[in-house]
């Protein structure tokens, strides 16, 4: 443990060469220093009280990252707009990159999954081993439906990708989903159930992996890297509390946060000279 965190500290990964190699490789963590801002839920959301430090608590500490963060508890796709403006009005673009961390919360709202794209037939000028013409074709553009889970998704992409075209930006999928208990009004089952509308939570977690080809950025899949699985009840040591085993705790976000700091090794954060 006292190896690892002098790592994380000094955030440098030493490789030493062949045997008897007198160089010696040192690289530092591109995304050490950096300044990123956070955008998502209540898992990322400071006030939330399901542990005292978040994922990016642990980034800002092993890494020295200095967050921006604008997740708001109970907030679906639709709010990274707001989240990005108010990134912009505060920051302008003196900040390197974005991570969104959303969509659970419009599986538990029963968000219709929708569609990707809007295709229509349109006329368009194309040469190919032949003389330029006009030709009929299939045109598909990004489908803007608010009231869709993947609408919300084209609708945020293409408004950050428009405010900040220089930036990194990287998806990470939502989590599993444990039992959560608020009050009489808000009992939310774990994921081995379907919602309102029949979908599964796969489904909402297979699209921001899509989501990440349509509109060119990275993606971590912390679904399937983090670990956490609240459908076990040995994995309460990662929940909040046996009534909350949506949120992760302490241990949980230390988790989460080793898994996002490795993956964003393999990532440039920032696209400088």
């Amino acid at each position: 443990m006292k190896t690892i965190k002098a790592l994380l500290l000094t955030s440098f990964l030493t490789f030493t060469m062949a045997a008897g190699a007198q160089a010696v490789m040192q690289v530092q963590h591109p995304w050490q220093g950096k300044r990123v801002a956070y955008f998502g839920d209540s898992i990322t959301d400071p006030r939330n009280s399901g542990s005292q430090k978040k994922w990016w608590h642990w980034l800002q500490s092993w890494l020295n990252i200095e967050p921006y963060v604008y997740a708001i508890s109970g907030r679906q796709w639709n709010d990274i707009p707001n989240q990005a403006e108010k990134l912009k009005a505060e920051h302008g673009d003196d900040f390197d990159a974005i991570l969104i961390f959303i969509g659970t919360n419009d599986f538990n709202a029963a968000v219709p999954i929708g569609d990707w794209y809007t295709i229509t037939e349109d006329s368009v000028e194309a040469a190919v081993h032949k003389p330029r013409a006009t030709v009929l074709r299939r045109h598909r553009q990004p489908s803007m439906n608010k009231d869709t889970y993947r609408g919300r998704i084209n609708i945020a992409m293409q408004r950050i990708k428009q405010m900040f075209p220089t930036k990194q930006v990287v998806l990470i999928t939502p989590i599993h989903r444990g039992y959560f208990y608020g009050n009489e009004k808000n009992i939310q089952p774990t994921e081995a159930y379907t919602n309102e509308i029949g979908e599964w939570v796969d489904a909402y977690v297979q699209s921001v992996k899509e989501a990440a080809n349509i509109w060119a950025v990275p993606v971590i899949d912390l679904n399937a890297t983090c670990g956490f699985y609240p459908l076990v009840d040995e994995h309460i040591v990662y929940c909040h509390n046996a009534t909350d085993q949506l949120h992760p705790n302490d241990a949980g976000h230390v988790r989460m946060a080793r898994t996002v700091m490795y993956q964003l090794l393999a990532l440039p954060c920032t696209f400088d000279k």
